[in-house]
């Protein structure tokens, strides 16, 4: 299989959701429903869960032992936030590959999500080894040459950074198609993907950086057009610019918090903006896939939809 053109992947999101409205909509109104459904369970969630959770954001680093704790805790956000996951990137793949197979716009519950979480725990796996890795191959190598060059751990920190970084992205990229060769082949596929992106690796990553550039550019204009538009209104009675900001945020946890016309406003924003970069991020690497691989085998490309 030739390769394709990192642009073309990075955009195809784009021209499904210009192309296929109805299913757009329908995306965007599962984001909001999805939103409120999170609140709900934020403002119901036992004490030792939202400890876990917040062992997990702090800002300070926990130890393996607080970190497992904090991971069992959360366990059930973290799984509910996976099937979410594979729920919205299920859609966008069944488009792509199963086009005729319409029925409410793509959505599913089945077992192609199924796959999809549990091909998304392994990546999860494969990135904490390959940053466990990275990092202990570039200490050791560190660690050599400060018995030569007594400064080389201060002098090589950033480029040590850096070569972290560097064989974190390339492993994760040589990964990257595990999910959409799961879907498209019905199976749990891993390795395979190593194998198809032998050789695509710059052209993977171009069109994974390009659509994330595309979804962060388009985040600042919703944004600045959002909060623009509320400052005006909140001036026009009295308010100030920064008010725009503390109106979108809750004052708290409990439902009645997030019963605000601003709130409620932001969500909708949201939903529309969440059912766009879903389909921007998960498209290029369907539309590598296909380029690489060809389209699924003849049997599971033929086989009848799944009941959902």
């Amino acid at each position: 299989m030739s390769g394709f053109q990192p642009a073309n992947a990075a955009l195809e999101g784009f021209r499904i959701t210009r192309e296929n409205p109805r299913a757009f909509l329908i995306w965007a109104g599962a984001s909001f429903g999805i939103n409120v459904l999170g609140i709900v369970v934020d403002a119901l969630l036992p004490a030792n869960i939202r400890h876990g959770l917040d062992t997990i954001n702090a800002q300070e680093t926990p130890t393996p032992g607080q970190f497992l704790d904090a991971i069992i805790l959360a366990s059930p956000v973290l799984v509910f936030a996976l099937l979410v996951m594979s729920l919205m990137a299920a859609a966008v793949y069944r488009l792509i590959f199963r086009h005729d197979d319409t029925r409410f716009g793509y959505l599913r519950l089945g077992m192609d999500e199924v796959r999809l979480m549990a091909v998304t725990a392994i990546m999860v796996l494969v990135f904490i080894g390959a940053m466990v890795g990275a990092i202990f191959i570039v200490g050791l190598i560190l660690g050599l040459l400060s018995l030569v060059i007594p400064n080389a751990l201060t002098a090589l920190q950033f480029p040590a950074f850096v070569a972290i970084l560097g064989i974190v992205f390339f492993v994760m990229v040589r990964f990257s198609l595990a999910p959409v060769a799961t879907f498209a082949e019905r199976r749990i596929v891993v390795f395979e993907s190593w194998g198809l992106t032998r050789g695509h690796v710059w052209q993977l990553l171009g069109a994974y950086a390009l659509a994330v550039a595309c979804i962060f550019v388009i985040l600042a204009l919703v944004m600045t057009i959002f909060i623009f538009i509320a400052a005006a209104i909140l001036i026009a009675q009295g308010g100030q610019f920064a008010d725009a900001w503390e109106v979108i945020k809750p004052k708290g946890t409990s439902l009645t918090d997030y019963l605000s016309v601003w709130i409620v406003a932001y969500m909708l924003v949201n939903s529309v903006f969440g059912a766009l970069s879903n389909a921007v991020l998960a498209a290029p690497g369907a539309v590598a896939y296909r380029a690489l691989h060809g389209e699924p085998p003849q049997p599971w490309a033929t086989a009848q939809p799944e009941a959902g």
